[in-house]
């Protein structure tokens, strides 16, 4: 399997991003997304990705069964680029970053990505894309999931 566009989504309480001491997006119940960005990926995989994370059931409901999706509980969105997603660390002890796209690929499907959770009337923060950033985030569960599919597949 080669890996398209991926997303670490961790459910949270709240979460914020600062850069240079300043905060620039912060969130109360929803998702924190961080966001990587291959170098095969297309639109096709970041239309996949925002619906994938908009739909997930990960959010409990009276049961305490992961029921909802962030979409049915009204939940918010941080998304924070993050490259080093496709860090691979196999050899040496250095990681290497050459699957992970460069700026002129990644910003315009980051920024699709973005969108499409607003679309979706998500309100949604952002990290600065590129930038030095602190994300400070209450993980509740905890929930972590790291969401991808393989480059180029269709369907569900």
């Amino acid at each position: 399997m080669v890996p398209g566009m991926r997303a670490l989504v961790q459910r949270v309480t709240e979460a914020a991003v600062t850069v240079d001491g300043r905060e620039i997006g912060r969130i109360g119940p929803g998702l924190l997304i961080l966001l990587g960005v291959r170098t095969t990926d297309t639109p096709a995989e970041t239309a996949w990705l925002a619906d994938k994370c908009l739909n997930l059931r990960i959010f409990e409901d009276a049961d305490g069964k992961f029921n909802h999706s962030l979409a049915e509980v009204g939940g918010e969105a941080l998304v924070v680029s993050q490259f080093t997603l496709y860090g691979d660390a196999s050899r040496g002890r250095r990681p290497g970053f050459t699957d992970a796209a460069r700026p002129e690929l990644a910003i315009p499907l980051y920024e699709a990505f973005i969108g499409l959770l607003r679309a979706a009337s998500v309100r949604t923060a952002t990290g600065e894309f590129g930038a030095k950033m602190d994300v400070r985030l209450v993980n509740h569960g905890p929930v972590t999931l790291l969401v991808e599919r393989e480059a180029g597949a269709t369907g569900e």
